[in-house]
């Protein structure tokens, strides 16, 4: 990911700096599935706070900003929240 591509994916979620896991694995070259099994089987190599579900409505709200689903579509599973990042 280019510079600006990082900072267009960062957003700002119940008040927090974070990527979305999607972008977080385009950021480091896997898929989103082994980054979030990677979180899950090792909790003792991330804080506790390094990811977080949305809701179902955070995420509808999510997918009416960006476009990426059409009406009458549901996401497979609610996104994780990845990353607390620092104010800028």
């Amino acid at each position: 990911m280019l510079p600006e591509q990082i900072e267009q994916a960062i957003l700002l979620i119940r008040g927090q700096r974070v990527m979305l896991d999607r972008d977080l694995a385009a950021l480091y070259g896997v898929t989103t599935g082994n980054l979030n099994k990677t979180v899950q089987r090792n909790p003792e190599r991330f804080p506790p706070d390094f990811m977080f579900q949305l809701t179902a409505d955070e995420a509808e709200a999510l997918s009416f900003h960006f476009g990426s689903l059409k009406r009458g579509q549901h996401f497979k599973c609610l996104p994780q929240i990845s990353v607390p990042l620092p104010p800028a």
